[in-house]
């Protein structure tokens, strides 16, 4: 039975993604045990916890290179790519040399870079009118999904981590079963089937299209980074504060921060971009989130309520307009080219979180949890600069 109401479609697509993105940080919730039992040294520790993103950029790279997402239906695209994840993310239980663990971890990210730019541009096609909303709601999915694994390990303290593994991976095949069966197969394909270089000169000239990006850059310098780095930082603050806290706690408050608040902000940033404007959206979130990422670290070790106060005030505000840059491509890109401009996007953002994933835990050694947060409030504040410039194109486009 093949669905047409959107509503119901962007159900199925934010269910689908919850599941998918469930493999991003499924080995990370056990990373103690897979350090120990890998043996892995401090450099093969930090290419683990970059494994996702790098290959996230090297599918986004090669997707919007061939231009996969504008010559190929999306909804293929989509439960292959989750089909694919699932089988590479199960093979990680047999696995226990570093080297082996950290390839299948590179190809599932290549894998995510086929589901999730493609369910950004069926939003897109789904909802001509109320774009903020829904893809907002997509996201809120994303952030939900990528928490998953720390809800799932509350549940699993006390048995082999690798069930979050075959948990995550039995979620993404239901995710590919669920979207080729109920999605009809909407013609997505770009009227232009031939591809070529020239289609990057054209979204480099295109200025709006560029200033979302660098904000979109800006805001990638913090989001992963946060998301990978906080759960540790909690688990330390809490024992330092009360020694005897159960472990269970930094794992809920994680999964409360990324997953909880992180879809609530999505949700009420989709519904008050749409009325305010994407760019005064983003400012005002960006804004929060660095004034967060500063303050946080003076917590440490402190009152916990008020560490999780701030945590949860952050992982809210951190995500709440990440998909109002999504929007901006689809919005200012040509039709021709969207699916290009939102892989290419995402790719060279992910870039950017490889490189602040690994800078967190050489200077956390260097500067200590009390002060290494500043270093991702840099990103938000460069991209508050490149979104008050991106208002004079939305507001001609808006009349805002």
């Amino acid at each position: 039975m093949m669905i047409k109401n959107r509503w119901l479609a962007l159900t199925i697509i934010g269910i689908a993604v919850i599941f998918c993105l469930s493999l991003w940080f499924s080995a990370s919730v056990f990373a103690t045990e897979i350090k120990q039992s890998w043996g892995l040294t401090p450099r093969q520790e930090a290419l683990l916890a970059a494994s996702i993103p790098t290959g996230f950029v090297i599918g986004a790279f090669l997707s919007s290179f061939f231009g996969l997402a504008d010559r190929f239906h999306v909804r293929r695209l989509f439960a292959i790519s989750a089909l694919l994840g699932a089988i590479l993310n199960g093979f990680l239980i047999m696995v226990d040399q570093a080297v082996i663990g950290i390839v299948l971890r590179i190809l599932t990210g290549v894998t995510l870079a086929g589901v999730y730019p493609t369910s950004v541009k069926m939003i897109a096609y789904w909802f001509p009118k109320q774009r903020g909303l829904a893809t907002g709601i997509l996201i809120a999915s994303l952030t939900l999904g990528s928490s998953l694994p720390h809800f799932i390990s509350i549940f699993t303290v006390n048995m082999d981590s690798r069930w979050v593994l075959t948990i995550s991976s039995i979620l993404s095949i239901i995710a590919a079963i669920l979207i080729i069966s109920l999605l009809p197969d909407i013609q997505l394909v770009s009227k232009n089937s031939s591809w070529s270089f020239s289609v990057f000169g054209k979204i480099l000239k295109n200025k709006p299209v560029m200033l979302v990006n660098y904000g979109y850059f800006g805001h990638m310098w913090e989001l992963y980074a946060m998301w990978t780095w906080l759960p540790m930082f909690l688990t330390v603050s809490f024992l330092q504060s009360t020694p005897n806290v159960d472990p269970w706690l930094s794992m809920f408050i994680s999964f409360v921060t990324i997953g909880i608040a992180g879809g609530i902000g999505c949700i009420a940033g989709g519904i008050v971009a749409d009325k305010i404007g994407r760019a005064n959206l983003t400012i005002i979130c960006m804004s929060i989130s660095a004034i967060c990422a500063i303050l946080i670290g003076f917590t440490f070790g402190g009152v916990i309520w008020l560490t999780v106060l701030i945590s949860i005030i952050w992982g809210a505000s951190v995500i709440a307009d990440s998909a109002q840059f999504s929007v901006g491509i689809t919005e200012f890109a040509e039709a021709d080219y969207i699916g290009t401009a939102l892989t290419m996007q995402m790719c060279i953002g992910f870039l950017i979180t490889i490189l602040s994933i690994n800078l967190i835990p050489i200077f956390q050694t260097l500067l200590g949890w009390r002060f290494v947060f500043i270093l991702l409030s840099i990103g938000p504040i460069i991209g508050i600069i490149s979104m008050v410039k991106f208002k004079y194109f939305e507001s001609r486009v808006y009349n805002l």
